[in-house]
């Protein structure tokens, strides 16, 4: 036995000897029982990924290729609201001029749910069963041949469940049958039985109810929060969805005001070459006309790009396609109306509804969970034991007789406690303290975002009273900007101003109508945002969320019925809030072409404006090619 044991080792010694040789000399890949080490980066082209369905979508307009002679698509703003709800399986804000990925799905919560009823499966019943059948032979002494045989045949079968308490609750049975040869033996063959009741039961550290609970009270706060986490994005959502939309009519009335000062420019270098032609002025003076038209068009061209960069903003956060034939057109008219706001109710709003200072409210109770349960950890071990059992036996004496015990006969009882506790308990004082100061310091960010909402609530107000306070003013400047042009224009036609007058009223009527139409957007857009600085933008528009349910594995797996467990949480179609509009919401500006709509005006004032006496005839000199715009008629000149 000896030599062999010695030849053993100097084998396995040799083996291991040259595996390391081989596999440091010609590498893994020569010794199959052997992993190979990842010895190099391995990165798949990306023709080899996946490929997604692309969009079917047209080719998007541009300045130069506009596209905008398609069908019209009227939308109102409850229907683009409703259309990004629709589209809302994963939530979109608008990051600039497009909609990116807030991080929010509809199934977030819904993921988040099912930890609960993983921290619950910790007091579910546990089923075990042990089943061996055994055979053994073991050479003799003194005649290897002689070999000793055992057939064993053990069961052992258990059923435990935990409770609330912290307790253990045990149930087992124990089978044990043997069958030995040769030889003689008291029982052969025998068979053991145990019938056992255990109970397990801390009295410290890990007993009662509110600690056993924390698990599953962190898990329920966790889906709160992940609800109103996305509750948040889908706030922001209908908030960019409306900023889009405002955008867009703010953005269209801004072009058609740099249109008209394109045709006002047209015009104002028509009557700049007539009056060439009829030598009331020189033509050096018809030169700056011509670089006002060209500054004009640039202009134009920049207007038109905003119109193009808003309408893709607004498709984007629909989640639309770039771009289809049908150019969105707004209908719902802006609100003009001031908002009645009462300072202490809004603020009252904020601290109950806004999502974040929820979230943070449900940390401070997370944290409260956190610290029951590091005062249990901050105690002794002691746990009290009580076992009971029933013990039988059967077998058969070497004279052939039967004998048994049966359950009941005999029993076991054991009563004891463990005890045990680390000196000092510096760790688990160390995460008590820890858990006291935790919760201190999220107490001190909750006042720090309601302080934080009352500032932005404070700010909102203050926008609001801005917007509505310059729109007014905007407007009368329009209107007097509006008469100062066609005033302007009637007297350059008479030659009796000189066109860098037509030029400044051209330029302040066009920055007029922009303005106005961009301050009360503005203020449109500043209504939303006090509507989600208050947390109430869903209630406002009737948005609430419902639990889209689906069948998964059950409790009996395969073989019981399935059941349904929530699978989303989409949001419904929001109420119509906005009056409906029959016509683009740019129209609501009052916007009149004051070159075209004014001629019987301009032609009064020209009537009572004296005549100029012309000029000496000039060299004659070759007319500015112009195309004529739409919709402009030249006005005769008074020669």
């Amino acid at each position: 036995m000896g030599s062999l044991r010695a030849w053993f080792w100097k084998t396995l010694t040799i083996v291991v000897g040259l595996t390391i040789a081989v596999s440091g000399a010609v590498g893994e890949s020569y010794l199959p029982w052997i992993k190979p080490e990842q010895r190099k980066i391995s990165v798949r082209h990306p023709s080899q990924l996946p490929h997604i369905a692309l969009p079917e979508t047209p080719k998007p307009a541009t300045v130069s290729d506009l596209q905008w002679d398609g069908p019209l698509r009227e939308i109102s703003l409850d229907d683009a609201i409703r259309t990004a709800l629709a589209n809302s399986e994963v939530i979109r804000v608008l990051g600039g001029a497009t909609a990116v990925r807030s991080g929010s799905t509809i199934y977030d919560v819904a993921i988040a749910n099912a930890a609960i009823d993983v921290a619950q499966g910790v007091f579910d019943p546990v089923f075990s069963v042990d089943n061996f059948w055994r055979h053994g032979e073991t050479p003799g002494l003194p005649d290897p041949n002689d070999a000793f045989q055992s057939d064993v045949y053990d069961l052992d079968f258990a059923l435990s469940k935990a409770n609330l308490a912290g307790g253990i609750w045990t149930f087992g049975v124990t089978d044990d049958a043997t069958r030995l040869q040769p030889g003689p033996f008291p029982l052969n063959p025998r068979e053991s039985t145990s019938l056992a009741f255990r109970y397990d039961q801390p009295l410290l550290q890990g007993a009662g109810r509110a600690a056993n609970q924390v698990p599953i009270v962190l898990a329920r706060i966790d889906t709160e929060r992940s609800y109103f986490q996305y509750k948040s994005s889908v706030q922001q959502l209908v908030r960019d969805v409306i900023s889009a939309y405002w955008n867009l009519v703010s953005a269209r009335t801004n072009l058609w005001a740099r249109e008209q000062q394109v045709s006002q420019a047209a015009f104002a270098l028509e009557q700049a070459e007539g009056q060439v032609r009829a030598n009331q002025i020189s033509p050096a003076e018809a030169a700056q006309p011509r670089v006002s038209l060209a500054n004009f068009r640039a202009t134009l061209i920049a207007a038109k790009a905003d119109v193009l960069q808003a309408e893709a903003g607004l498709r984007s956060i629909m989640g639309l396609p770039p771009y289809d034939p049908q150019r969105i057109t707004p209908v719902t008219p802006p609100n003009e109306q001031r908002l009645p706001l009462d300072w202490l109710s809004i603020v009252s709003l904020a601290e109950q509804y806004r999502p974040d200072i929820i979230e943070l409210k449900l940390v401070l109770e997370a944290d409260q969970q956190s610290l029951i349960q590091a005062r249990n950890l901050a105690l002794p071990q002691l746990d009290a034991v009580g076992v009971y059992s029933w013990n039988g036996l059967e077998g058969q004496l070497p004279v052939g007789t039967t004998v048994s015990s049966p359950l009941g006969d005999n029993t076991d009882w054991t009563l004891g406690v463990n005890f045990s506790v680390p000196l000092g308990l510096r760790a688990s004082r160390a995460q008590l303290r820890q858990a006291q100061l935790v919760i201190t310091r999220d107490r001190a960010n909750l006042s720090q975002q309601l302080l934080t909402a009352s500032h932005l609530l404070a700010a909102s107000l203050r926008n609001l009273d801005q917007f509505f306070e310059q729109y007014g003013a905007t407007r009368e400047t329009r209107v007097a900007a509006k008469e100062n042009l066609n005033y302007q224009l009637a007297r350059y036609s008479n030659g009796l101003e000189q066109y860098i007058n037509v030029l400044q009223a051209i330029v302040s009527w066009g920055d007029a109508v922009s303005s106005e139409a961009q301050l009360l957007t503005l203020y449109n857009i500043e209504q939303a945002n006090l509507e989600l600085e208050t947390g109430t933008i869903l209630e406002t528009h009737d948005v609430f969320f419902y639990e889209e349910r689906y069948a998964s594995l059950g409790p009996l797996g395969c073989v019981g019925k399935t059941r349904c467990y929530p699978r989303a949480k989409p949001p419904t179609d929001n109420a119509n809030l906005y009056p409906p509009g029959d016509k683009p919401s740019e129209e609501f500006f009052d916007l009149t072409d004051p070159v075209q709509d004014d001629r019987a005006r301009q032609q009064k004032l020209r009537d009572l404006l004296p005549p100029l006496n012309p000029p000496p005839p000039s060299e004659p000199i070759e007319p500015f090619e112009l195309e004529q715009p739409v919709g402009i008629l030249p006005v005769p000149v008074n020669s």
